[in-house]
């Protein structure tokens, strides 16, 4: 199977995995905790939904520990694109740096 398909997965759970932890932050602050924990449940189930194809589709194409560094990278982007666009956080020096460890991480893991 084409390995593309399981990062395109792993894109797409980030996003809902990355809304159910921080996107209360920004609309729920003044509900009660236990309606954002239903709620971010409810929206990780789909996080998962997508996150174990992935995961399936990936372990054919990727080791484990590549698997994991591509998770991470994938992460970190998706990360920065909801703190930008949707928390209106700004982008800083630091997340170049970041960037710039988890590519040496990526080269590392993917080096024969």
């Amino acid at each position: 199977m084409n390995p593309i398909y399981s990062i395109g997965l792993l894109v797409a759970s980030n996003i809902f995995m990355t809304f159910a932890w921080y996107g209360h932050l920004k609309s729920n602050q003044n509900s009660p905790l236990w309606i954002v924990i239903l709620a971010s449940w409810g929206i990780a189930f789909f996080e998962y939904c997508l996150q174990v194809p992935a995961n399936r589709l990936g372990i054919q194409s990727f080791t484990l520990p590549q698997l994991k560094i591509i998770q991470e990278v994938v992460t970190l982007v998706v990360f920065l694109g909801f703190g930008y666009f949707y928390m209106n956080q700004p982008l800083k020096l630091n997340y170049l740096w970041a960037s710039i460890c988890l590519l040496g991480a990526v080269f590392f893991i993917f080096r024969d």
